[in-house]
Formats: structure tokens, C-alpha cells, sequence
């Protein structure tokens, strides 16, 4: 027995459609999951969205629960919560979280999913993903107390960042965003704001610059912050496009570093000590704090996602976090 579903892809670079999607009954090991919320990662699905998945990143970039090839057509996302309406009885009923595209319902093994702990609601579950890249990104950065850091580019993942290193004692965090209004979301997440033109004073005294904004001008002005020795952890994903840095400056003098960050493996510094599983339950652990509703500025419905796509792709929507609402299992349109 097969359940109807319906999906959304990216039929060809900039442009997505629903589609249907047959659900096959679960097996032993397998959960059913109806769709509550996704969210939608705005640094790297608008790169998939207008095709921009460099040659040679084609499969390292696969989604988990990814159909297709890239460009086109292909079913990506990795932002889903949703109920469990078969599986084992310890997860039945549970609201969960899923590596998963964007989908009404869908069956994945038993082990894709991880329980949303009580007191994190499931619309904010959907930050899980982003917030297990932040998590891994401080563990690669090793932040100490009383640092001061600077996080260049107000998105998803930089807020993220900005809002766990707030929480460690004595560090000063200030958000750097050319959009002067994510400064009221950096006051929820209770960091300082700066545009990049007023940060002169901070130039070449941070411990540390996390990058996030996926542009060369933003890595520039990482380098430009950073006291000697110290370095930037650079969590952007350029896709296709290609970055300049002037490095005749300090960058040797000042022994600047540029190290990378990537969620698709366990920082190196707790590999030994946690799983893939263990670590997204850690950051939805972390979703407790409320602070974290500062990123959720938008919601549309699922049936609208191929109108809303393309505004997010060109920066007509103005987001952190757009996410997408299902109808109830009960709409015998769902």
C-alpha cells in the first residue's frame, strides 16, 4: 500500500513546481512522517535553485533524501519537522526532525529522524540543521572566554553562530550585515550590530571572524578585522561563483589564517566523541532558547513554495529564516 504525497522541485535552474510523490507503506525499520514545517536554507538552496552546484561539488552536495540530479530536475532540502503517524511506538505521535526535502509526507529509516525535545516548538525545530552547522563551526573555531569576535554576515547560519557564542562568558560578539535591519535581530540574540562601514575601530583587533555572507567583499573585510595570529573560519558555500581577496597587505605580516568549516563531517576535535545523530540532537537540544524565534521572519504554505522560491533566490523576500507550513493530514487537499 502506497500513500499520495506531494513534493517540490527544481524543474529547471530557476524555476520549481509541486509534484506528485508516492509514499510507500514503512517497513519494520522505517517511520512515516506527515510534514508540519521545512524550512528553507537560503545560502545554499537558492545556489541549487538557479543551478549553481559547481561540476565537481555535484556529489558532494547531495542531500540526504535528495531525488534527481543537479541542475535539474532534482528534490533538495534538508530543513524538515513533521509527526510520526507510523513507525515504533516510542516514536509514534512524536514530532520529529528530518534531513528531508519538501514534502507533505514521506517514509525515511528509523534512524533519519530525531526527536524534538519538549519546549521546542515545531516550527522552530526546522533551525536544527543550521544551528548543527553552527555547532560544529565553533568546535572547529575553539572560541575562548573573553574573546572578541566578529561574525560577518547575518543569515541563517551566521545568527546562529552569533547567538551560542554570546552564551560563552565574556565574549563580544558584534553581527556584521550590509541590512541595517537585522540589527533588531541582533539585539534578540543579544549581540552587537555593525555594518560593514562601522566597524573601522575593530579592524585588525578581533580573536576571531566567523565568515557567512558568501561574498568576497565579506571575507575581505574577515581578514581586515583580525588582530595577528588569528583566524578566519569561513562557513560560506560560493557554488559557482568565484571570490578575489587582496592579500598584499597584512594577511602575511599579521600571519592571518583562512580555515574552513563544513557540517558534512564532525569537527575533527570531537570526531572521536560524536555521531552524526548525537550531534544534530545536541543542537536541537540547543532550540530550547527562545532567542532563537529572532530568525523565524517569514512563513508561507506549501502550496505557494514555487512563487515564494524565486523571491528568495533574488532578495526580494527579505529573510533570515522563510519557512513553509503544511496543511493537517484532516484537508482532504493535503
Amino acid at each position: 500500500m502506497s500513500t499520495g504525497a506531494r513534493a517540490f522541485w527544481v524543474v529547471e535552474p530557476g524555476r520549481g513546481e509541486i509534484r506528485p510523490a508516492v509514499v510507500p507503506a514503512p517497513g519494520p525499520d522505517e517511520v512515516l512522517v506527515r510534514a508540519l514545517h521545512s524550512g528553507v536554507s537560503r545560502g545554499t538552496e537558492t545556489i541549487v535553485f538557479r543551478g549553481g552546484v559547481p561540476e565537481d561539488q555535484k556529489s558532494v552536495m547531495r542531500a540526504p533524501h535528495q531525488e534527481g540530479d543537479f541542475p535539474a530536475p532534482v528534490k533538495y532540502g534538508y530543513l524538515a519537522v513533521g509527526t510520526v503517524e507510523e513507525g515504533p511506538p516510542d516514536l509514534l505521535g512524536r514530532t520529529v526532525f528530518c534531513l528531508h526535502p519538501h514534502q507533505t509526507a514521506y517514509v525515511v529509516p528509523v534512524g533519519s529522524v530525531v526527536a524534538v525535545p519538549d519546549g521546542v516548538p515545531p516550527r522552530r525545530a526546522v533551525l536544527a540543521g543550521t544551528v548543527e552547522t553552527a555547532v560544529n563551526a565553533l568546535w572547529d573555531a575553539a572560541p575562548r572566554v573573553g574573546d572578541r569576535v566578529a561574525v560577518v554576515g547575518a543569515g541563517m547560519v551566521g545568527c546562529c553562530v552569533a547567538r551560542l557564542l554570546a552564551g560563552i562568558p565574556g565574549c563580544r560578539v558584534t553581527l556584521v550585515d550590509v541590512d541595517p535591519g537585522r540589527a533588531e535581530v541582533a539585539a534578540r540574540l543579544g549581540v552587537a550590530f555593525a555594518r560593514p562601514d562601522g566597524v573601522g575601530e575593530g579592524r585588525g583587533d578581533h580573536d576571531l571572524v566567523v565568515h557567512t555572507s558568501a561574498t568576497g567583499a565579506g571575507l575581505q573585510l574577515s581578514l581586515d578585522l583580525l588582530a595577528p595570529e588569528a583566524t578566519v573560519l569561513d562557513l560560506s558555500w560560493y557554488g559557482d561563483s568565484t571570490v578575489e581577496l587582496a592579500l598584499g597587505g597584512s594577511f602575511h605580516s599579521s600571519r592571518l589564517r583562512i580555515r574552513a568549516s563544513q557540517v558534512g563531517s564532525v569537527a575533527a576535535a570531537r570526531r572521536s566523541r560524536y555521531t552524526y545523530a548525537q550531534r544534530l540532537a545536541l543542537a536541537l537540544e540547543l532550540l530550547r532558547d527562545d532567542a532563537f524565534d529572532a530568525l523565524l521572519t517569514g512563513d508561507s504554505p506549501f502550496e505557494e513554495l514555487p512563487e515564494v522560491m524565486p523571491r528568495l533566490a533574488d532578495g526580494s523576500l527579505r529573510a533570515v529564516c522563510h519557512t513553509i507550513s503544511y496543511r493537517p493530514p484532516t484537508d482532504p487537499t493535503h
